[in-house]
């Protein structure tokens, strides 16, 4: 309803699907197995939680145009009066609507009002300065006083807080996604003005070389738009609207995001050179796959810095819990009975996610306190702050370097930096591909390495021992100088689990010709009842579905240096390794099956093991001569993994 539909369903309607899904079979609860008591067992750091209520007393004001004949706050509680906007080059509609539009609000987009209410603390300041936007819901359920809870944390710890409103841009509108986007740079040129105002509250308490952007749904979308647009000189679909913004902005915040709802020159939004966060929930029942991992995948760092980027799924979260006026209603009025509610984690719990890592990162990206970007590199150590379900994480920094992220050609035996080999040995699957979304069609705009293997014994004898498959990539010495490799370097790689059960490595084709042979000249065996009957066992033993793998895809990291010494550890020393986590969203038995090609989403997680780690593992190896890291499958038999984004980054 927010994210992709923009318009409210006809009350009808909704009856008609209630009947029809009350009429079918409901879907038992089914939960994976919870592994937080042991996962985040072990918090590792000190600093006081950044979900919890800071030491400043919270104030509350609000801002607007004025006019707006629906919502009182605006008209009659204002600190601060704000011009109103032209947004017709950004927001248009179709005129049978923007007269109905324009009849229930008084105002049409030539003239959008600048409306927020900001959450600040007491004190001299300046504070940083942080904006939040809603998504698409219907417009005359205001979805800005939402994020209160946000709100009154940020401002307890010394942020200034906008819930910026943009309810006039929910309902009945396609393609305004970039309005959403500009309109957020335009309440920024409002925060400048309120910070010279002599007399009022926010005069010079506002930090405007500190600023972070944060938005839900669409408006996950809006805040990387307005990343973009802060830095270009022309509106890119219409070069003659002329951009002058260029604000100071560290920081972008994505809640449960759509990606792709605008496309300047046909192609996602390009933003690069922000402290990015993106969050997501595994029972989101509107953006039913994780969008915001597709901006995740493009974004870059351009040089140098201190920026990083993490993405972090939940498990059991939903879309409308970051919001307390959507709540659980993801699907609308008829979400009670359409999405399988029982299955979502409370909603303060999934509220007091938000607080740790939203908290986390705009003490770590605007307070310049570095003692949290712990959270996002591993979110193990927040350990006992996060509430008790499961997670999934990726992480990328400024500092990275990267010996193979699979996006550049074709060839599966080249990596991404110059001179980087890869080679294998024995694996059943090897492939670059793209990684399907969960939702249909969709894929998250980036290559893996898909890699399978089979350890299974071939032939009579099954204890005989078989090496195990190998997946090995090349560390070149002019690389390994150039990114000071050593003892303080940390390597990186991200690893998805998979359902793929490769079948047993083929044999050689003179062994296989031999072994053919070898079966015909014992002649045909004769037939009985009791073999007949074997066969048809066996026949019907092989229809049996097998039992569902449970054993997770562990395996061994190994590091060699130019010296020959090896030094090897499980990849489970770094991070729990899981199978893949199926989400059931909907009620109604079978239809999970029926509208996603999958039921777990491939999010995989990025794994950070620290050189210093493998020197323990053997005193002999020297990381400032790494030659190669190896993927040996030896710890299950048979498995599937996808593999991306290997490098080497500092601490």
């Amino acid at each position: 309803m927010r994210a992709s539909r923009g318009h409210t369903v006809p009350r009808p309607f909704v009856l008609a699907i209630l009947v029809l899904v009350g009429s079918g079979c409901v879907q038992p609860l089914t939960l994976a197995p919870n592994d937080a008591d042991r996962v985040l067992a072990h918090r590792t750091i000190t600093a006081p939680n950044p979900g919890e209520k800071g030491s400043f007393t919270v104030k509350k004001l609000y801002y607007g145009s004025g006019g707006d004949t629906r919502r009182p706050e605006y008209r009659d509680s204002l600190t601060y009066k704000t011009r109103t906007v032209d947004a017709s080059p950004y927001a248009k509609a179709e005129p049978d609507v923007a007269k109905s539009r324009k009849k229930y609000w008084g105002f049409d987009n030539t003239k959008f009002p600048l409306n927020a209410r900001v959450w600040y603390p007491e004190g001299d300041g300046p504070f940083p300065l942080v904006l939040v936007v809603h998504g698409n819901h219907d417009m005359k359920d205001f979805s800005d006083p939402g994020y209160q809870w946000l709100g009154e944390l940020l401002a307890s710890r010394g942020f200034i807080l906008a819930s910026i409103d943009e309810n006039f841009l929910n309902g009945g509108l396609r393609g305004e996604n970039d309005a959403r986007g500009w309109m957020l740079l335009k309440h920024l040129e409002a925060f400048r003005s309120l910070n010279d105002s002599a007399g009022k509250p926010l005069f010079h308490k506002i930090d405007m070389a500190r600023i972070g952007l944060m938005g839900h749904s669409r408006g996950g979308e809006a805040v990387s738009i307005a990343g973009a647009f802060n830095r270009l000189p022309n509106y890119p679909d219409d070069a003659t609207q002329k951009f002058n913004f260029n604000f100071d902005i560290k920081a972008i915040v994505a809640i449960a995001p759509v990606d792709g709802q605008y496309r300047p020159a046909d192609q996602p939004t390009p933003v690069a050179d922000y402290n990015y966060l993106v969050i997501h929930g595994s029972h989101d029942g509107d953006v039913s796959s994780f969008s915001g991992l597709s901006q995740y995948n493009r974004f870059r760092f351009t040089a140098p810095s201190n920026m990083f980027k993490s993405a972090i799924w939940m498990y059991r979260a939903n879309h409308g819990q970051w919001n307390t006026v959507w709540n659980n209603h993801d699907n609308g009025d008829y979400s009670v009975r359409s999405l399988n509610l029982k299955a979502l984690i409370p909603g303060e719990q999934q509220r007091q996610f938000g607080r740790v890592v939203i908290g986390g990162f705009l003490e770590a990206t605007l307070h310049g306190k570095d003692e949290y970007r712990a959270i996002f590199r591993d979110h193990r150590s927040a350990g006992n702050w996060l509430p008790p379900t499961m997670y999934l994480q990726r992480y990328g920094d400024a500092k990275s370097h990267y010996l193979a992220t699979f996006d550049e050609d074709v060839d599966v035996s080249t990596g991404t930096a110059p001179g980087v080999r890869i080679t294998a040995d024995s694996l059943s699957l090897w492939k670059e591909n793209d990684v399907p979304a969960r939702a249909r069609g969709g894929t998250f705009r980036s290559n893996v390495a898909t890699l399978g293997w089979n350890n299974t014994p071939i032939g009579k004898d099954t204890t005989k021992v078989r090496a195990p498959a190998r997946y090995t990539i090349s560390v070149p010495d002019s690389l390994r100088t150039a990114w000071h490799v050593g003892s303080t370097s940390t390597f990186l790689m991200t690893i998805g689990a998979t359902d793929q059960t490769p079948g047993p490595r083929k044999l050689p084709r003179d062994t296989a010709a031999k072994s053919d042979s070898a079966s015909k000249s014992k002649g045909k065996v004769a037939r009985t009842p009791a073999s007949d009957s074997a066969a048809k066992a066996a026949k019907a033993r092989a229809k049996l579905k097998p039992p569902k793998d449970s054993t997770s895809a562990d395996f061994t990291i190994e590091m060699e240096d130019a010296a020959g010494h090896l030094a090897r550890l499980p990849l489970s020393a770094f991070g729990e390794v899981r199978r893949p986590l199926e989400s059931y969203i909907y009620r109604r038995a079978g239809k999970d099956k029926t509208n996603f090609p999958t039921l777990a989403e491939p999010v995989m997680q990025t794994y950070l093991l620290p050189a210093d780690a493998f020197v323990k593992a053997n005193a002999a190896f020297d990381p400032s001569s790494l030659r190669a890291i190896r993927l040996v499958f030896d710890l299950k038999r048979v498995g599937a993994i996808m593999l991306d984004d290997v490098g080497v980054t500092g601490r």
